[in-house]
Order: structure tokens, then C-alpha cells, then sequence
């Protein structure tokens, strides 16, 4: 499939080897590892974060495996979810960047180019994201808005 901005072909990523359960010399039973899930999730951690988190320091390979659910549907289950999905959020935050870095330097014409497609991309996930009842139907993007949501 073609890259969304660009006109050539991305490369495929790597394959995760097929496992049905988890390893047996895994520290963490299942509901540790969800009491770790939703305490870092308090701290303020997103669920990127967590995984990694998990994986490096705790020894968890897989968080589906060994518990048979994602991370985001053990904090959706103990309501300490974000309002705003975690992908509309972190292209909010590279495009708060973005502006900042063009309000200094105002001839980046490249980096203007790229907050117009980071925005289209937002823009695009919003309507995605109202269509299927995630956000209210009156949610706009600005980046005024951004700012305050996010800080």
C-alpha cells in the first residue's frame, strides 16, 4: 500500500513469531500485571508507554497474551482512559511543536508543509473518530484548542 503523503510504496514491517500462550518464565501473573497497567495509567502514562514499560522493566513479552486483553481495554475497564484517543492526542503534540517551531523560524517553508499534513491527518481521524461515536459531534480542531487540551 502506498505511503498517504508521498508517492512511493512504505516497507513492510516485521512479523511477530506465532504464539498462543504465554511463556512460562513470565514474573507477573495476570492480575499484577493489570494493578501495574492501571497505576501507571494514574501516573499519566499512555499505553505505548505502559507496553514499553512492561516489557523492559517487568519481563512481560505480551500484555494480550497474558492477560487475553489489550492495555487499552484494561484501562477502559478501570476508567482511567484518556478523553481523546491516544494516535488524535500525539499528532496534537507534534503539531503544537511544529507551530511553535514556525512561529521562530517563519521561513521553514518544508516544516509548514509538514504541520499542513499533520493537520489534514487530524482532521482526517476526527471525522473517523465522530463517525464511529468517540468524540461529540461538536468537537473541532484548532490549534488553540490543542494547546489547552493538551497542557
Amino acid at each position: 500500500m502506498a505511503r498517504m503523503h508521498a508517492r512511493r510504496k512504505g516497507k513492510s514491517g516485521s512479523k511477530h513469531p506465532l504464539v498462543s500462550e504465554s511463556p512460562a518464565w513470565m514474573p507477573l501473573t495476570a492480575t499484577e500485571i493489570e494493578g501495574q497497567i492501571v497505576k501507571m495509567a494514574k501516573d499519566g502514562n499512555n499505553s505505548a508507554k505502559i507496553g514499553l514499560i512492561l516489557r523492559d522493566q517487568y519481563g512481560v513479552p505480551d500484555v494480550k497474551l497474558a492477560t487475553g486483553k489489550s492495555i487499552t481495554a484494561i484501562m477502559k475497564e478501570n476508567n482511567v482512559m484518556s478523553s481523546l484517543p491516544e494516535d488524535l492526542s500525539n499528532l496534537m503534540r507534534r503539531a503544537i511543536a511544529l507551530n511553535v517551531h514556525l512561529k521562530n523560524n517563519r521561513g521553514d517553508v518544508s516544516n509548514a508543509r509538514g504541520l499542513q499534513l499533520i493537520e489534514a491527518r487530524i482532521r482526517r481521524l476526527e471525522r473517523y473518530y465522530k463517525d464511529n461515536g468517540v468524540l461529540p459531534a461538536d468537537w473541532k480542531y484548532s490549534i488553540n484548542t490543542a494547546e489547552l487540551m493538551l497542557k
